[in-house]
């Protein structure tokens, strides 16, 4: 966001001088267009110290799904795709990772844990569950006939209830593997589950972005109809509130489901030899596995105990794939594809507290006060603290002055320095950052020492504090762009006779009105470029007039003037036509003007928008062009009897111009045009001879008006009886 002194909440002014100005950020927009390293930011534009963000295992997977964890501290984690086969992983307090487990099926959406502590694993595309022991003996559990099985849950009776797709089932299993549908919807897939406290069942449907709240006899009762398409996660508050994540653009066809899972092609297995591992990953710095982006973003709604719900949080384009409660009751999100995770901290406040190397968040779990975050492209297990990040930085987008500046202070506001906060700086003549841009250097007293450039980028180092970090709110840095002379790229003439519209006033009046920018919104650039000059108003007819016209440029965009100057061929001054003239073109009068060769110089000043004496110029010159203001002469003119006819001869010439036209009037009728003898009207001399038809016997009165290309006109007249 750019700001002038004079031009705070977006007031329009006319100029903008090359005075103080300020880069300025200091909204959450602004801050996501830089680089936030272990720092976290809220939604009002706050950066501060995020909770420490702890990378537990890396089990070498493209994508992990899922994860439950069990009360001894385990993690059970598994996800896809693969080869024919899946593998449950397990994950011990301490981080290490070990294969418990292998089950035929290319993903695994979904894991429960029983009360005895036997994973259940669901695969998909071809719907089946397994029940894994803590020894990792495999069996096969149920098999509900469907395609997909997108989330299993116990209830508190010990029955397993699984989602499944694509015939929108949720079946409900006994602990001896005996299963049944117990609830059928009209949806393609029952994408989401959760149970609440009291045993209340819950599911989100695709694609009609349902919230569906099942008796005890597996009755279905809508809760919400969401405008977006997929309910992608549910959990649950221990208020008995529940929270979905619905994402995506309803349209009409069949189920797009598939299209919001991230899809990446199997990783074969690898060629055996010396010294190799037993699984391969893209190589570090390979670009991202592909994924499918889904248009129309997320939201999540709050569905309250008495069935009321309010939209608590919406993004535009991350898609939500988790969500969790953390110890504080606090709501955390996990997004792709960027690997966001945020908190939603109040009705109309949320936080990004992470961005994580991973580009889909696509679990949690939670082990006691812990929260554990399991990701996809690439699958990673990490742990979320309530712990602050003991250091973390921000640094900017670059900055473009668009010409070379001067930097002054930079300033941030609502510190809060609770440990450490510094700021740096950078600068250089190079539109991106490298070893040629100036070394980070701190501030001299709030003052950039960065040398003055083109492209400026600072960053803030926070350290320190534990409860309440420090923090700040927004980002003032000043600098003066560096006064660069305006250009006049081209002058040229107008035709003879026409003249612009009458020149509007030099003096910028004042601004009466002032434009707020929209609530909540920053105050947008008052820096709007000015006419160049290249589209010049309608000229009109006008006798004796000639113009010039020309483009001119400012690259600080400052307002410009200019003065007009006329000089003869063979003159050696120029003479002034007008000066302090805001518009770029001007009219003025030939005929005071002698015949001849001129040239118009047209000097810009941007002296209106810089401190006395400190105005920079320029000039250019026109091409020579013919001012004409005697008339042409008619000769020998002269007309005679010719049987019943007259025969009209005489000459036309000119010094300057070329003759245009010839024309004839009889007895005063209206004119007429002729030719000359060779047809054409290319010449300063022409002769004209021609038989004209004798309406009468009496005397006859010939008039002749001869017109040169700059509009002069001559007539004479003869007589014959």
């Amino acid at each position: 966001m750019y700001k002038s002194v004079f031009a705070l909440l977006g007031l329009a002014l006319a100029a903008m001088a090359v005075d103080t100005r300020y880069w300025s950020q200091d909204a959450q927009s602004d801050f996501e267009k830089g680089k936030l390293k272990k720092v976290a930011l809220r939604s009002d534009g706050r950066i501060s110290l995020s909770p420490a963000l702890k990378e537990l295992a890396d089990p070498s997977i493209p994508y992990l799904w899922t994860a439950v964890a069990a009360p001894n501290g385990n993690l059970y984690t598994a996800g896809g795709p693969a080869s024919g086969k899946s593998v449950i992983f397990e994950i011990s307090r301490s981080g290490q990772s070990k294969k418990l487990a292998e089950i035929e099926g290319m993903n695994v959406f979904a894991l429960a844990l029983d009360k005895s502590g036997r994973i259940y694993a669901a695969t998909s595309p071809d719907g089946k569950i397994y029940r894994i022991s803590t020894a990792g003996t495999v069996e096969t559990f149920y098999e509900p006939k469907a395609k997909y099985i997108w989330s299993l849950a116990f209830l508190p009776d010990g029955d397993l209830l699984a989602a499944t797709g694509d015939k929108g089932e949720l079946h409900r299993i006994t602990p001896s593997g005996s299963g049944r549908v117990w609830m059928k919807l009209d949806e393609d897939h029952i994408r989401s589950l959760a149970i609440d406290a009291k045993g209340t069942v819950y599911v989100g449907t695709e694609p009609g972005g349902l919230i569906v709240k099942a008796d005890s006899a597996g009755n279905p009762f809508v809760v919400y109809q969401s405008v977006k398409r997929e309910v992608t996660t549910l959990t649950t508050g221990k208020d008995g509130s529940i929270y979905a994540a619905i994402i995506g653009i309803k349209t009409s066809g069949t189920s797009q489901v598939m299209n919001n899972i991230p899809v990446v092609a199997p990783i074969p297995p690898p060629q055996q030899g010396p010294n190799q591992n037993t699984q391969q990953r893209p190589p570090v710095g390979a670009p991202p596995l592909q994924v499918n982006m889904v248009p129309g973003g997320s939201e999540i709604m709050r569905i309250d105990s008495d069935g009321a719900p309010t939209r608590v949080w919406s993004h535009p384009s991350d898609l939500v794939y988790a969500v969790a409660m953390d110890a504080n009751e606090r709501l955390i999100v996990g997004t792709g594809n960027k690997g966001n995770i945020h908190s939603v901290d109040g009705p109309a406040s949320s936080t990004l507290l992470a961005s994580l190397s991973s580009t889909q968040v696509t679990g949690f779990a939670k082990d006691g006060s812990r929260l554990l975050v399991v990701t996809g492209n690439i699958g990673k297990i990490f742990e979320l603290s309530n712990t602050l990040e003991a250091t973390g930085s921000f640094e900017s987008e670059v900055f473009d002055v668009g010409s070379f500046a001067q930097w002054g202070r930079l300033h941030a506001k609502e510190v809060q320095n609770n440990g450490t906060l510094r700021f740096e700086t950078r600068s250089g003549n190079l539109d991106r950052p490298t070893q040629m841009w100036s070394a980070w250097a701190g501030l001299n007293e709030g003052r950039i020492t960065s040398p003055a450039a083109r492209f400026l980028q600072w960053r803030a180092v926070l350290s320190g504090g534990q409860q309440n970090g420090p923090s700040f709110s927004q980002v003032d840095v000043a600098y003066l762009p560096r006064n660069l002379a305006p250009r006049v790229d081209v002058v040229e003439a107008t035709p003879i006779n026409f003249r612009f519209p009458a020149s509007s006033i030099s003096i910028v009046p004042i601004a009466s009105t002032l434009t707020l920018p929209p609530i909540g919104k920053a105050a947008t650039p008052v820096n709007t470029p000015q006419n160049d000059g290249s589209n010049s108003p309608t000229l009109s007819y006008a006798r004796g007039m000639i113009g010039a016209r020309w483009i001119a440029v400012d690259d600080n965009n400052d307002t410009l003037e200019f003065t007009v100057e006329i000089k003869g061929e063979n003159e050696q001054t120029w003479k002034p036509l007008k000066d302090k003239l805001k518009d770029r073109y001007y009219s003025y009068d030939a005929t005071t003007l002698a015949d001849g060769k001129y040239q118009v110089r047209v000097t810009a000043s941007d002296s209106p928008s810089n401190p006395l004496n400190q105005g920079l110029t320029s000039s250019r010159i026109s091409a020579p062009f013919q001012i004409d203001n005697t008339a042409p002469e008619i000769k020998d003119l002269g007309a005679s009897p010719a049987g019943g006819r007259v025969n009209l001869r005489f000459k036309a010439s000119d010094a300057i111009s070329v003759i245009s036209k010839a024309e004839i009037s009889i007895n005063g009728s209206e004119w007429h045009l002729i030719d000359p003898t060779v047809r054409l009207s290319d010449s300063k001399e022409l002769e004209f001879q021609l038989l004209l038809d004798r309406p009468t016997q009496g005397e006859l009165t010939i008039a002749v008006r001869v017109t040169d290309e700059f509009d002069n006109q001559s007539v004479a007249k003869t007589n014959i009886r």
